[in-house]
């Protein structure tokens, strides 16, 4: 019986999905695209001043490990052989930084994490330096935004001493979390092979997007030196073997940013077709083809995926939201409103509504549309009556807003508005929070019944490359996905008045109320609003404490 489920699954493909959360390892047959087995760890956050987030490298080296030898323990125990894994994906929370030694293989700083603002100063320096025709954001698809690695691999070389000395020395390395794990994994200091793919690559201001090359003038501009940064690949080719663990031997395939990860998980093949992904942050990624489509209202130009080195290149619109389920951790670990993430759901069904509650959770400022990193988070709208429930069901309320915004700015740039929006991630298992999306955006969600789309597409890329080919991506070869559909469930007039009463929020969280107009209207009307909602609880402001005024 052993032996007839063993040759029943076929080959296996792996995949590791770090994200700024947690690790996890996960298989998947390549035939069925059915999920066997998997284990998750947690991640360490840092915040060692105000702005600041770090992780250790050496904790999310570890972890992916640990998730893979716990992986293969659970499978031996299905009884599944471990040696019908053919290869390896690899899928990474995307912009965060790491500089390490490449004799020691030791990191020299703590990971700089995406959501980072102390590189906030650095951003102003070099605006001031940017010439009217804006070379950076035509060659990269990208603003000048803390968001990026460029940025932060700036800050780091202007202030770790460690790292200056490295490099003068010519023993420093850059690298996103992929190119971390892939030179670690395939020997480190003892050949490991220093790699990124260009998905990764387009996300650190560094990386024509045109000619897919790292582009000199970038570099000068940022004054990077060439020598520290990896070599670019395709999202799907053998780019080394395991050199450690139960896996040794499998070949590392496969390479993709957490969200472009997520577009291929999802079969987002086709010119026009959405996901979007619920996890620490939210974001919504329009498949346009071969053509670069730069956006007119705030969204990014990026790389969507290259499937083998001699595939052609697929770009995205992509609309970032730096706080989705960062808000439901940030409920837990500092207001202790919750004790475990899931119990936000009950909270929220608990009321069914946030009684006038607003929340804006700008912890790192606001991404698209706005790219404002000096907004602050601000909970309003509280009055005596106001419990835990109503702002959990506001921070639910909050993600989905912030969607509805990237959402309202894909379908100006690209024309056609979406008649239903895909998602997954970790946040949609929250009914509550699908409902909500629904209604606010006012079109059906549509939801996989398998919501690991991430490590799916990372595992779809690395089994389908050259030298492994046990995956097709051939449209009739696909597995159909069972869906769950949430249809909106409330009129538009009432989804409208919430979303605008919420943008007003927004506007205050960038301190513009009573200086500056915006599309969503006068924000002198703020003085109106119901339900004293300019009442501010200095408990419940978010990081930096920046005290409303007015």
């Amino acid at each position: 019986m052993a032996a007839a489920r063993k040759a029943a699954l076929g080959p296996l493909v792996g995949a590791v999905d770090q994200g700024t959360s947690s690790t996890r390892f996960l298989v998947f047959n390549s035939r069925t695209a059915e999920l066997l087995s998997h284990h998750q760890v947690e991640i360490k956050q840092e915040f060692p001043r105000e702005g600041w987030v770090e992780q250790d490298p050496k904790e999310i080296l570890q972890s992916v490990y640990e998730c893979i030898e716990k992986t293969c323990e659970k499978l031996r125990e299905l009884n599944i052989d471990i040696s019908n894994i053919k290869a390896i994906g690899v899928s990474n929370q995307r912009e965060t930084t790491v500089v390490w030694d490449k004799l020691t293989g030791e990191p020299l700083y703590n990971a700089v994490v995406w959501l980072d603002l102390r590189t906030q100063s650095t951003v102003e320096n070099l605006s001031k330096r940017i010439p009217g025709n804006n070379f950076v954001k035509s060659k990269t698809g990208l603003p000048l935004s803390t968001y990026f690695s460029a940025v932060k691999l700036r800050w780091i070389l202007d202030n770790v001493r460690k790292v200056q000395k490295a490099v003068e020395e010519n023993r420093a390395l850059f690298g996103t979390i992929d190119s971390w794990l892939i030179w670690s994994l395939t020997g480190g200091a003892k050949g490991g092979v220093h790699c990124t793919d260009v998905t990764n690559a387009s996300r650190t201001m560094l990386f024509n997007i045109h000619s897919l090359e790292w582009d000199k003038e970038l570099c000068d501009f940022f004054e990077i030196p060439m020598a520290i940064l990896p070599s670019v690949r395709s999202s799907s080719e053998i780019y080394g073997l395991m050199k450690a663990g139960a896996l040794e031997g499998v070949p590392i395939s496969g390479c993709l940013g957490d969200q472009s990860a997520a577009l291929v998980g999802q079969m987002c093949f086709q010119d026009g077709q959405a996901k979007n992904t619920y996890g620490t942050g939210c974001f919504l990624l329009c498949n346009t083809g071969h053509k670069c489509v730069f956006s007119e209202h705030g969204l990014l130009t990026t790389v969507a995926y290259k499937l083998g080195r001699d595939k052609p290149v697929y770009y995205a619109l992509e609309g970032s939201v730096a706080i989705a389920g960062a808000v439901i951790r940030w409920l837990r670990d500092n207001l202790g409103i919750i004790s475990t993430s899931e119990e936000i759901e009950k909270l929220a069904k608990e009321v069914g509504t946030s009684y006038g509650c607003y929340f804006v959770p700008a912890f790192s400022g606001l991404y698209a549309p706005y790219w404002e990193p000096s907004a602050r988070g601000i909970i309003c709208g509280l009055t005596q009556f106001t419990n835990k429930c109503h702002i959990a069901f506001a921070a639910l309320e909050a993600v989905c807003f912030q969607t509805r915004e990237i959402l309202d700015a894909m379908n100006r740039d690209c024309g056609i508005p979406l008649s239903h929006l895909q998602v997954d991630g970790g946040m949609t298992s929250n009914k509550i929070l699908m409902q909500l999306q629904a209604d606010i955006l006012y079109i059906p969600v549509v939801k996989p019944s398998m919501p690991e789309t991430t490590a799916l597409g990372a595992a779809m890329a690395a089994g389908a490359a050259e030298g492994v080919g046990v995956w097709s991506l051939d449209p009739e070869d696909l597995s159909a996905v069972t869906m769950e559909r949430f249809e909106p469930q409330i009129n538009a007039e009432e989804s409208e008045i919430r979303y605008s009463t919420w943008k007003k929020a927004v506007m205050k969280s960038m301190g513009w109320a009573t200086t500056q107009s915006s599309e969503s209207g006068d924000p002198s009307i703020f003085c109106s609003l119901p339900l004293g909602f300019f009442i501010v609880s200095s408990m419940v402001m978010l990081i930096g404490a920046r005290y409303i005024s007015g």
